[in-house]
């Protein structure tokens, strides 16, 4: 009898730690993928930049342009392109 509430008491932590993992990892990946994206956006803005050098074009490079373009891509940056011809 004493084996299985050993057994019990082991599955019982082995959820609890589980779950656990699962609440303290999450924020972990969001800002993981966060960082990611935010560098991907910088390189599309640098490479924008760089082409729109030639026509006499570019978008300022801060950080809400380039949560912008890694958020939201290629439509990003043209949505960027479109404000700034607006503006």
């Amino acid at each position: 009898m004493e084996t299985v509430n050993i057994v019990m008491g082991a599955f019982f932590l082995a959820v609890i730690l589980l779950i656990l993992a699962q609440v303290l990892l999450q924020p972990i990946k969001l800002v993981w993928k966060l960082l990611l994206n935010s560098a991907i956006g910088l390189a599309m803005l640098m490479a924008f930049n760089y082409f729109g050098g030639y026509f006499d074009f570019s978008i300022p490079v801060n950080i809400i342009t380039v949560l912008i373009a890694g958020f939201l891509g290629i439509p990003g940056l043209i949505l960027l392109a479109c404000f700034k011809l607006i503006i």
